[in-house]
């Protein structure tokens, strides 16, 4: 038999290759990278040139080592796509290669050999390469320099990426890979170079996530390994050690119980490292200490000691990128990498419980901001108790004079906003009120100091204190302090520099939200201000005025319809309106502020409504057109536009109630929302149904020549891959259709079995989903079981019990009586349904603190007294299972 022949390369090929390869790397400006991509790309679809690369990485020694990574890295991205479908004979040969070249003598060609191997492994999941592990063992055991180096650098890919394939069975071999490498590892902790031991300690690094059998079993020599590199002379180093004891901290606390105080007094000793980035990983410590909940007494003996630490920390440093436009003066024009890419949140109706924390301005992690969390937190778990160790240092600081001075005393009142939440946070008594007072009157001065981070710092911290001013209502120096900031802060909204201006109008947003109907006596002066800013501002800031006047509209709603406030506040709004294009990205804020205005005055928006409402039909159709054909249409399609103008005509629906009906009737807005609500795009169709349901409430007459097709597209809505953002679509479409179902009655009878399948399989995997979809699931389902009680009622045992414990969770109001109406029908088709639920029937009926609709108290009370007499002896079973709470609130209706 003739043996088989080794694949070689044809030179010519090998040439032209090199030669293109050589091209794209070369910094001329002549040559036409994107030809070259091209040509490259043309190449790959040859069987064997991924041979070519792999032979040009590994042995074309005459060719510059750039040429060769070159080629390596052009490798490692084919094979991302194209491996599994090569010829066994390619793979074999692009492996058999990588590895005698793991232990190359240039470090660039072994780390791209690394990187490739990873890919490969990533691939395959582990088990296609049995030749892999053997060598990677014999490069570590080798005590070579090259060979150790390049073992630990793939190893180390293989752990970031992939870190269970070396913890999973491997056909052929006897024990799982990670208890092969991790004694291995350990030993490498004691290298004398550098690079392996950081290598080692990143790999173990890894696995404290996933924590395997064979690390749990060795956490001690883990440990030894992490207290012997505790203060090793390479900062990278000492990082992972800080990352590994953070890691360990807060996946598996017990660990360093037995070394909590050893380990907490090195992370106060490394927290103030030479090394920022080694200071940065300790002082994520002590937030991972305060969430994995361990003795509080270990940490409230450091105070003392760290409190200073974090404080010195919380200065500037002097290459803090913030310093650099902190003196950016508002004559000075934005340039385009100011303007951060912005996100519209689609409009979501329900309880809304997620998260919406606006991050500040400049969002790159540092120690400065790592250090104000760490104090924010702790203020957060020792309350005011941490007062006594960081008051005197913060006057310390403030009372530093002199210019030089100036980043101490901006760390004071930055430090002093941190604690704002945790130490007065508690029902403020008489100390810390005086102490509320005392610190604002400290702060309203340096709103004017001449450094502009101290004035945009002194911003947001009154900012964090303004709610406490509130609550100090019936103190009237309380109040005089709450003007005063107020006044403060719009005197600074219209200072010269833009960091303050931006500081300025955000902490007046946070104002804005906290006072609420506190701000109506001084609606006119903050409109003057407001209104002279979005005169002055350039665009990055003038999208702060929007939303600061978007919340001064959602918190003081009807009262801003006054012919005076509104001749302020449209004439300036309207101007930019009509100046800016239908394609232009800055009519985004601007849309969503009319949108608060526009819900906030009701039908006192109506003179601005007509323009208002063709803008947003001219908006969604363009974009329609450029979704088609972007050149005709003379812009590029972006669907923000879209999501912003339906929930601008949501807003106007909302205020200007059956008002919207003759704007809407002569127009084609039907068709159009019936095509969003069919968009690839969850955002769109999450506000399409926004729109829906609110046309449904106000003039559901309109909907009515496409009623059917409305309600099925809801309806698929409801059975989609119900995760991330098809939840906030299900979430809006549910609550269109019982909007669309209590003003059509019959008319959904159509839709109704589907529908209340859908949601009784929502309901009985609620954890599954967030409380809002929950909420209106229970709620449409209860209209849809009032108007066709007969098609629901047959199959309620299937999800009375989980619809009954969602409907307990309801705020009590109309939509929740709607629901009961509902419960109350299908009881009445089919009370021997509800028997075997009938303890959860009793604790929603109970979750109701008053049912202030007389004809659903009086079905609630026919429910429970028909089940009463069904039972006869039994009642008094299912009477004794309720709690005694419970039992309270139904004694009203007599069972």
């Amino acid at each position: 038999m003739a043996a088989t022949t080794v694949w070689q390369p044809l030179n010519d090929g090998l040439t032209e290759i090199c030669t293109l390869l050589e091209q794209q790397i070369s910094p001329s400006s002549a040559v036409d990278k994107s030809q070259i991509w091209k040509q490259l790309q043309h190449f790959s679809q040859i069987p064997d040139f991924n041979n070519y690369l792999v032979f040009i990485l590994v042995r074309a020694e005459g060719k510059s080592i750039e040429i060769r990574q070159a080629a390596g890295l052009l490798l490692k991205n084919n094979l991302k796509g194209a491996y599994p479908s090569m010829s066994q004979e390619n793979q074999k040969y692009i492996k058999s290669e990588l590895l005698p070249c793991l232990g190359a003598v240039d470090r660039n060609i072994r780390t791209t050999v690394g990187t490739i191997i990873s890919v490969i492994v990533n691939i395959e999941e582990g088990s296609g390469w049995p030749e892999l592990l053997p060598a990677l063992v014999t490069c570590l055991d080798s005590n070579d320099l090259n060979h150790m180096d390049g073992a630990m650098d793939a190893l180390s890919k293989i752990c970031e990426d992939i870190p269970h394939v070396l913890d999973s069975e491997v056909p052929g071999l006897a024990e799982r890979p990670i208890n092969v490498f991790l004694p291995r590892l350990y030993q490498f902790f004691q290298s004398p170079h550098a690079s392996l031991r950081k290598l080692a300690l990143g790999c173990v690094n890894q696995y404290v996530i996933i924590m395997p059998a064979a690390l749990y079993n060795s956490l001690d020599k883990y440990l030894q390994g992490l207290f012997l590199l505790a203060n090793d002379p390479v900062a990278e180093v000492r990082k992972l050690v800080c990352a590994a004891f953070v890691h360990l901290t807060e996946v598996l606390p017990s660990s360093i119980e037995p070394h909590l105080r050893n380990v907490m007094e090195y992370m106060l000793q490394v927290n103030k490292d030479p090394d920022e980035e080694v200071a940065l990983e300790a002082c994520e410590f002590w937030s991972a200490y305060c969430d994995a909940q361990l003795p509080s007494e270990n940490l409230k003996e450091l105070l003392p000691r760290l409190i200073p630490v974090l404080l010195s920390n919380m200065a500037y440093a002097d290459d803090d990128e913030s310093l650099l436009d902190a003196e950016e003066d508002e004559s000075q024009p934005d340039r385009n990498q100011d303007l951060k890419p912005r996100f519209h949140t689609s409009r979501l109706h329900g309880s809304e419980d997620f998260d919406d924390d606006d991050d500040d301005s400049f969002n790159v992690w540092n120690l400065r901001k790592c250090s104000a969390a760490a104090i924010d937190v702790l203020s957060n778990v020792f309350g005011d108790e941490i007062l006594p160790a960081l008051m005197p240092l913060i006057q310390a600081k403030l009372s530093t004079s002199g210019d030089e001075a100036w980043k101490e005393r901006e760390a004071a009142v930055l430090t002093l906003g941190a604690i704002a939440e945790g130490c007065f946070n508690v029902q403020v008594d008489q100390y810390a009120s005086a102490l509320v007072l005392q610190i604002v009157a400290f702060l309203l001065p340096l709103l004017d100091d001449k450094f502009p981070l101290i004035r945009s710092i002194s911003c947001w911290t009154l900012s964090r204190f303004g709610k406490y001013l509130i609550q100090e209502g019936g103190n009237p120096k309380g109040y005089e302090q709450f003007e005063k900031v107020l006044m403060g802060l719009l005197r600074r909204l219209l200072d010269s520099n833009k960091r303050v201006q931006e500081a300025a109008c955000s902490a007046f947003a946070t104002v804005e939200e906290d006072a609420a109907e506190e701000l109506v006596p001084h609606l006119g002066v903050i409109l003057q201000h407001l209104m002279c800013a979005f005169g002055k501002y350039q665009r990055r800031n003038l999208r702060i005025v929007y939303d600061a006047i978007g919340t001064l509209a959602d918190s003081v709603r009807e009262e801003l319809n006054k012919p005076a406030y509104l001749e302020i506040l449209m004439p300036p709004l309207v101007a930019k309106w009509q100046q800016l294009s239908n394609s232009d990205k800055d009519l985004f804020p601007l849309l969503e502020c009319f949108t608060s205005i526009s819900q906030a005055l009701g039908v006192g928006f109506a003179p601005f409504a007509q323009p208002v409402f063709q803008r947003c039909m001219d908006i969604i159709q363009l974009q329609h057109m450029a979704k088609v054909d972007p050149a005709s249409a003379g812009a590029q399609y972006d669907r923000e536009f879209i999501v912003c103008s339906l929930d601008l005509l949501s807003g106007l629906a909302e205020g200007l109630g059956s008002g919207i009906e003759s704007l809407v009737s002569q127009t084609n807005l039907r068709d159009l929302l019936l095509n969003c609500c069919m968009d690839e795009a969850p955002d769109v169709r999450q506000s399409a149904f926004a729109l829906m349901g609110d046309l449904a409430r106000v003039f559901p007459a309109y909907l009515q020549p496409r009623l059917i097709e409305f309600l099925q597209v809801a309806s698929q809505q409801l059975s989609t891959n119900l995760i991330g953002e098809n939840l906030s679509v299900a979430n809006n479409a549910c609550w269109a259709i019982g909007e669309l179902a209590v003003k059509v009655r019959q008319e959904v009878s159509p839709i109704v079995t589907n529908v209340v399948s859908a949601l009784a399989l929502i309901l009985q995997h609620a954890e599954a989903v967030n409380k809002s979809l929950v909420e209106n699931s229970a709620i449409t389902l209860g209209r849809l079981a009032w108007i066709r009680p007969d098609l629901v009622a047959p199959h309620m045992e299937h999800f009375m019990k989980p619809w009954c414990l969602a409907l307990a969770m309801v705020r009590d109001d109309l939509e929740k009586e709607d629901a009961f109406r509902g419960l109350c029908a299908v009881v009445k088709v089919n009370p021997s349904g509800g028997v075997s639920s009938l303890v959860f029937i009793c604790k929603a009926i109970a979750s109701w603190h008053e049912i202030r609709s007389e004809d659903v108290n009086s079905e609630v009370s026919q429910v429970l007294n028909g089940y009463k007499q069904m039972l006869g002896n039994s009642w008094a079973e299912c009477w004794s299972a309720l709690d005694p709470p419970v039992k309270e609130r139904l004694a009203r209706y007599q069972v």
